[in-house]
């Protein structure tokens, strides 16, 4: 029961606006446990407050009964885990200024398992989109807990691909736990509600804000173990996740591009800077079980660590299928093509190019508006992709 109180008035203070980590641990110093924080008063609290801290708290505590509030949030199916709480990830224990408190939705990720998070571009291309499927089934098959940020592009696609072969993945979100965001993720949303997990540190209700979503990331990168870049411009918010992991310590892998294409400046710049490159599965999997293996979150409850030969295992795991994961694979549908068009999704690959450029590569030189017949056709059995007017790629499997 003392447990069950103090997880009450813990619930009741996360939520009050505009009240963050040190404010909390601040109140804390004064008072011997958030009950008494929340009977305190006013007189306490403006020790520690702002003036405007101080309106919003005293309103809140005009608005919200402790108990009610804590009910509340449960009735709608989301779990209030506090630091100290035997569930609350060891890995974030370890981190610099880890939340004070997280709400979720289905389970949090666990600690005897290797976790890496990916993240890059909303807008990626679809050799992007193409990497973050393929690394999304690898980690999925070999039995590692995908992290990310549930967001449009790299994120999502890794964390779908990772559940439909059977893996497990966990969204932080910038928003309340009870909010998906953004709403054209709603299946995914749903998805890891119920095979793996979302949470967030923000109160339920919370709206995804710009200035919510720095924060987020600290805690993405700080539930991983490593962190995979696939795709990033040379500003962009997957460069401030990798910033976070690099000052947590972990280690960080790059997909390398091209140097013309924009959506790989911050992963080549990365790889300048010196991080590690992500080349082939293979050896991703073995260096990642070897860095696991020396350092485990879970010691000796590791379930992993009980296997004599744990490289082995998650190798045997994937079937001897990881090397061919990032391989091109015929699109359903192919085997059907006429010679003629068959001839033309051959020539095609991640690059985009002009119809003019796809002529110059065939060895029959069809007219261009033949041609353009031919690709519009191929687009419309979603075999190619025209990303741009005029430009056109081949639909990665």
């Amino acid at each position: 029961m003392e447990k069950e109180e103090k997880r009450i008035y813990a619930c009741w203070l996360a939520c009050v606006p505009g009240i963050g980590n040190r404010t909390i641990d601040k109140l804390l110093t004064l008072c011997r446990n958030e009950k008494d924080v929340y009977c305190a008063g006013e007189k306490v609290w403006k020790e520690v407050l702002t003036e405007r801290q101080l309106v919003q708290m005293k309103d809140f505590a005009v608005r919200e009964e402790p108990e009610c509030l804590y009910r509340r949030i449960r009735q709608d199916g989301i779990r209030f885990i506090m630091r100290g709480d035997e569930e609350y990830p060891e890995r974030l224990e370890r981190i610099p200024d880890p939340p004070y408190a997280l709400y979720v939705k289905g389970r949090l990720p666990v600690d005897d398992k290797p976790s890496v998070a990916v993240v890059g571009a909303r807008d990626c291309s679809e050799y992007g989109s193409f990497v973050a499927t393929g690394i999304g089934e690898m980690l999925g098959q070999n039995d590692i807990q995908v992290i990310s940020g549930m967001a449009r592009g790299i994120d999502g696609i890794s964390q779908r691909a990772a559940l439909q072969v059977g893996g497990s993945s966990y969204g932080v979100l910038g928003c309340g736990v009870d909010v998906c965001y953004p709403p054209s993720n709603r299946e995914l949303y749903e998805d890891l509600c119920e095979l793996g997990g979302v949470m967030s540190a923000y109160p339920p209700g919370t709206e995804a804000r710009p200035g919510n979503f720095p924060p987020r990331n600290r805690i993405v990168s700080g539930l991983c173990d490593v962190l995979i870049v696939v795709e990033a411009r040379a500003k962009s918010g997957t460069l401030i996740t990798v910033d976070m992991a690099l000052e947590q310590g972990k280690d960080v892998y790059v997909v390398p591009g091209r140097i013309t294409d924009r959506l790989s400046d911050g992963c080549n710049k990365l790889v300048k800077q010196g991080a590690e490159v992500f080349l082939t599965p293979e050896d991703f999997i073995d260096e990642l079980w070897e860095r696991w293996s020396c350092n485990p979150v879970g010691n000796e409850g590791s379930e992993a660590l009980k296997q004599k030969d744990g490289k082995k295992r998650i190798r045997e795991s994937n079937s001897g299928k990881s090397g061919k994961l990032l391989q091109w694979r015929p699109v359903n549908g192919v085997e059907g093509l006429s010679k003629e068009r068959k001839a033309v999704y051959e020539v095609l690959d991640f690059d985009p190019v002009t119809p003019e450029q796809i002529q110059e590569k065939l060895e029959v030189k069809y007219p261009l508006p033949k041609l353009m017949s031919m690709l519009i056709g191929l687009c419309t059995e979603g075999l190619v992709q025209q990303i741009s007017p005029g430009y056109f790629v081949r639909r990665g499997d």
